[in-house]
Parts: C-alpha cells; structure tokens; sequence
C-alpha cells in the first residue's frame, strides 16, 4: 500500500528533480540579481516605514512590529500561491527572498528587545518578543490559507 505523495517543501526548486538541480547551477547571476534587485526595494520600503513611524526605547515598535507581521503574511501568501500556480524560475528569489528577506527585520526586532530591556521597559520588551513570534507565525498561516481557498476557488477546485 502506498501512501499519498511526498509533499514538496519547496515548489520552486526540488533537488530530487534533475531538471531543478540544473536549474540552480544555471543560472545562478540571475538568481542572485533577482535577490539584490528584490532585497533593495524590500529594504528601502522598510526604513520608510520606520523613518516614518520612529519609537521610544521604552515604548512598543509598531513600525517593526507590522513589518514583521505584514512580511509573514505575504510570506504565506506568496508560498501558497507559487505552490498551486507554478511561477518563473526568479519569482520565489525575486519577492520570497529579495523583497521580503529585505523588508522583514529580525534584526532590528532583537535590538529593539535589547533597547527596551537597557532603558527599563521589560514588559515591553517581553510583550514585543512573544507578540512577533505568535502573531508573526500566525501571519503565515492566515496567508497561505486564505491564498488558498481564493486560488483554489478561482481555479475551480483544483
């Protein structure tokens, strides 16, 4: 008896699968460019966001926060997506890694915890910590769900 088959982790690139491991070494100028282009206006997005909503050491980092909420649901979403409608080869690189990768800041998520800790607001700091990891896998899940019942709505049920 056969189970159902494997689930692929990634659905851009499947190592099993020759033609995807070819794929990799073929073209790699091309993957990186995608990330470099996509890294940029993911980083540029994000220091708008913070320049334009700056926080107290003490107080809640919204700006990062919603960064780092709204990147993982764009996370899910576009997995969910690139999973049932197979995309090009640089898309996932493009926004998954590039425009994503540079607009969510982890980084910046632990020094606003350490900043917080320093200036004596460790609730904050505490809250903010827990709030991005829940709310942040939560996030993911949401996007990739809703994603797709719209994509398997719209493809008729595939």
């Amino acid at each position: 008896m056969t189970g159902p088959a494997p689930r692929r982790v990634d659905p851009d690139v499947d190592l099993r699968v020759p033609a995807d491991r070819a794929e990799l070494g073929a073209h790699p100028a091309a993957v990186l460019g995608a990330i470099a282009a996509g890294g940029v206006l993911g980083a540029l997005a994000r220091a708008g966001v913070q320049a334009a909503l700056p926080h107290a050491p003490t107080g809640f980092p919204w700006a990062t926060f919603g960064i780092n909420v709204t990147g993982c649901l764009l996370l899910g979403t576009l997995m969910a997506t690139i999973a049932r409608r197979p995309a090009g080869p640089l898309v996932r690189p493009f926004l998954g890694v590039g425009v994503l990768g540079g607009f969510t800041t982890f980084s910046a998520y632990v020094v606003d915890v350490r900043l917080a800790v320093a200036a004596g607001a460790a609730g904050t700091a505490l809250a903010y910590l827990a709030a991005t990891l829940v709310v942040g896998l939560a996030a993911v899940a949401v996007g990739d769900a809703v994603a797709g019942r719209l994509l398997g709505r719209a493809g008729g049920g595939r």
